[in-house]
């Protein structure tokens, strides 16, 4: 009877150790983990969106300003601005493939080099560009298209007076902090008043930045100076080049 009871007692017992172990609350260290998740994803999250704002063809809704100045230009040491707006808006044409549109338009000051105070003061041609790129993430990220040069330019100085159009390419990748990539375009005159030169004007801009764990960024931009026919005729007439940098 004693054996039997010990063996019954045993059987009530023993399936009950397992569960209030279980049920057992977590130590303070155990939910350590879980209480720094949250913590990191906002900084990836954070991290991500920089990196995005960085990608000229990221899936992302984006109005960026570029101004570059220039000073101490011609006999009278003027000086020059050029204020690049630039709206990108993302289009999505298939699970796989989304069209990025990239539009350019400067708003310049341009002075006349042979006057101390004469100038120009307007906007300069319109640049939309077209990037295919594929939906999916990858570690290189590219977009290839056309881009156009439209002639609207508010005055005759500010612009090439000719419409444009040619090949443009964008590739970059984003390892660890950075976000590295070129973007290279050329673009050929279509249609425009003869009086005016031909175009055929190639533009070569690299960018590079870092983004700090708690924020910031340390971004590094270069643009090669315009080549090809009209490369130094007007300001505005190149995306995303700083005025006055070839001369």
């Amino acid at each position: 009877m004693a054996k039997c009871f010990l063996l019954l007692l045993c059987l009530i017992l023993l399936p009950g150790m397992p569960a209030s172990a279980q049920d057992k609350p977590a130590s303070p260290d155990q939910g350590k983990p879980a209480a720094a998740g949250p913590g990191e994803s906002d900084e990836a999250k954070t991290a991500a969106l920089a990196k995005a704002a960085q990608n000229p063809i990221a899936d992302l809704i984006s109005f960026p300003l570029q101004n570059n100045a220039a000073f101490g230009i011609g006999p009278y040491e003027r000086a020059q601005n050029e204020l690049l707006i630039e709206p990108v808006i993302p289009l999505h044409i298939t699970k796989d493939w989304n069209l990025i549109t990239r539009t350019i338009w400067p708003q310049i000051v341009q002075p006349d080099v042979t006057q101390p105070t004469k100038g120009w003061t307007g906007f300069g041609d319109l640049n939309p560009s077209f990037f295919l790129s594929p939906s999916a993430p990858h570690k290189l990220t590219w977009g290839v298209g056309p881009t156009f040069v439209f002639p609207w330019a508010t005055a005759e100085q500010l612009g090439q007076g000719k419409f444009s159009m040619g090949p443009a390419v964008v590739a970059l990748t984003m390892p660890g902090h950075w976000v590295i990539g070129v973007l290279v375009n050329n673009i050929f005159s279509v249609e425009g008043p003869h009086a005016r030169p031909d175009v055929n004007q190639m533009l070569l801009q690299y960018f590079i930045n870092y983004n700090f764990k708690h924020g910031g960024t340390s971004p590094a931009r270069r643009s090669s100076p315009p080549t090809g026919k009209q490369a130094a005729a007007t300001s505005g007439r190149c995306p995303s080049a700083p005025a006055w940098e070839e001369s």
